[in-house]
């Protein structure tokens, strides 16, 4: 289990701040089937909940911006369900039929407007990595574009952070990728799953941050 003290995180972040440490900005299923109102109302997320969610979506919008400016790759991540390809395993775990074919009530179903990216979306030119389960990592070629990129860290944002959030970025640092998640550019529909959440997050998985604090990581790595 990683150490927490102040004095390991530190050294941390000075470690990933040095020049030419080549930062990346993940992102993760900012789709409207996970983010907009309406769509996840069957979640039954509180007021509180919601308003939560839509700071992590202003607050991911910020990053991405910020990450253009200082020339940071934004790599964006995508649920892309495939009625041809049902994830069995997921309709078992949801249901408790293996092989149920895919429901029009599937989330981010390719081409339908629920998989369309919500608020925050990809410039023209700027990586996609469409995936069929949780993980960014699983099934994709993600690590390989990371690598070939140059990169030597990555910021992990996104929805929800007790699922794809937390799937992609422990894939990461099991593929010995260092991560800094952002407490206040990810969500969930419930604000205590969230907590706990980025608890795990953070004994196992990542170094905990705010999105202020990592755009000054970035300036720093690019001077």
């Amino acid at each position: 289990m990683p150490g927490t003290g102040t004095g390991l995180r530190e050294r941390q972040l000075a470690r990933l701040a040095r020049p030419g440490s080549g930062p990346a900005l993940v992102v993760v299923d900012v789709q409207r089937d996970f983010a907009e109102p309406d769509r996840v109302a069957a979640y039954g997320p509180t007021d509180d909940a919601l308003a939560a969610l839509d700071l992590a979506v202003t607050r991911i919008e910020h990053l991405v911006a910020a990450a253009r400016e200082l020339d940071v790759p934004v790599v964006w991540v995508e649920l892309g369900s495939d009625p041809a390809r049902p994830w069995r395993a997921g309709n078992w775990l949801r249901g408790g039929d293996y092989d149920a074919p895919m429901g029009p009530d599937e989330p981010c179903l390719l081409g339908s407007p629920g998989a369309e990216w919500f608020r925050a979306r990809p410039a023209d030119g700027e990586t996609r990595v469409v995936k069929r389960g949780y993980s960014g990592f699983l099934g994709t070629d993600l690590d390989a574009r990371l690598r070939a990129a140059g990169r030597g860290w990555l910021t992990v944002v996104g929805l929800t952070s007790e699922c794809c959030v937390y799937a992609t970025a422990q894939d990461a640092v099991q593929l010995d990728w260092p991560v800094v998640v952002p407490r206040d550019a990810t969500a969930a529909y419930d604000l205590d799953v969230n907590a706990a959440a980025l608890v795990q997050l953070g004994l196992n998985v990542a170094v905990l941050s705010d999105a202020d604090e990592v755009v000054g990581l970035w300036k720093r790595g690019t001077r």
